[in-house]
């Protein structure tokens, strides 16, 4: 485990959540588990079967086992995912059926309070994962988009915040629209500061620095977008548009953005579309051995995040912190 993660841990433990993972059926869930219960840094609800999680061997004393099957709380997330959905055309059958997906379930129970935060991505996909979570939870208040950001953590690096940066929007959001990268940036801002405690720096990265490049629609994009997000909070320190060694190397920064307030020193990076967030993240965890948390989703109305299906064991323990810690700020 980074040390960025180990203090994850230290944090989550400050203020126990509780944490639904309903992929009870998958042994690196079971294996996250007893790591976490452990540890003690969250409180777990467990979905699946029960005698085969009990007959897993794993010791998950401390840990509430849920089987749908005969979980005296189907019928009352059914109802309640009907008022919410009815006007979408879901019936009533059409809602109690839904209680059968593990993914809906686990949301209903931190739609109604039941747990804080939902971790789950082990054995579906993303789109499942996000769709469940967008149907019953929606966006948090004041919010108008969902965006995703990972942490990174890059060895023997004097840059970001001593190697430490967020990437965002890495995993979600293909073409983002101005008004949904300043919210990315404000949003992933918060969650630095929150996370890390100290001070966001955030660049919105493009192939120009300050109109070092012809104009194009690219370019003009991320321009709008600083623009709205200084409107949007004038309190973060924030700047671009700015190449990526502008944004986080001191001399070039200096050099090709003097006037710029956060040039040369940024710790947030907001990449211009997914496809240069994904590259990039994957470019520094492979190149430079880095590690990658994520991705964290952001601006839900309650923290659901998503695992890579090639996860292990302590890859889920450290969403499952990092998901604590968002359920703290909530």
């Amino acid at each position: 485990m980074c040390s960025l993660v180990e203090s994850m841990f230290e944090k989550a433990s400050q203020d126990v959540k509780t944490i639904v993972l309903p992929e009870g059926d998958d042994p690196r869930t079971l294996e996250a588990a007893e790591i976490i219960l452990e540890r003690g840094f969250a409180n777990l609800v467990i979905i699946g079967n029960e005698a085969d999680i009990v007959a897993s061997g794993k010791n998950l004393s401390g840990a509430k086992i849920v089987d749908i099957a005969s979980s005296p709380d189907k019928q009352r997330y059914a109802d309640a995912f009907y008022e919410l959905r009815k006007n979408k055309g879901v019936s009533e059958e059409d809602a109690l059926a839904k209680m059968d997906d593990v993914l809906y379930f686990g949301t209903m129970m931190v739609k109604l309070g039941d747990a804080d935060g939902m971790v789950a991505g082990a054995c579906h996909s993303t789109s499942d994962v996000l769709r469940s979570a967008l149907q019953v939870l929606k966006t948090a208040p004041g919010t108008n988009y969902v965006s995703s950001f990972f942490i990174m953590e890059v060895p023997d690096c004097d840059l970001g915040d001593k190697g430490r940066f967020f990437f965002a929007d890495c995993g979600l959001n293909v073409q983002p629209t101005p008004e949904m990268l300043a919210e990315t940036a404000v949003c992933t801002a918060k969650n630095w500061e929150s996370f890390i405690g100290t001070e966001a720096r955030v660049a919105l990265l493009s192939h120009s620095t300050k109109g070092s490049a012809a104009q194009t629609p690219d370019r003009d994009k991320v321009i709008d977008a600083v623009a709205l997000a200084h409107e949007m909070n004038p309190d973060v320190a924030l700047d671009g548009e700015l190449q990526l060694d502008a944004a986080i190397i001191p001399e070039i920064g200096q050099s090709k953005a003097p006037d710029s307030p956060i040039a040369g020193h940024a710790n947030v990076l907001i990449f211009p579309d997914l496809d240069a967030g994904n590259i990039g993240y994957k470019l520094v965890q492979r190149l430079a051995r880095a590690e990658a948390y994520g991705p964290i989703t952001q601006g839900l109305a309650a923290p659901v995040n998503d695992l890579s299906r090639g996860c292990n064991a302590d890859d889920i323990a450290g969403v499952v912190a990092i998901t604590c810690v968002q359920a703290q700020a909530q």
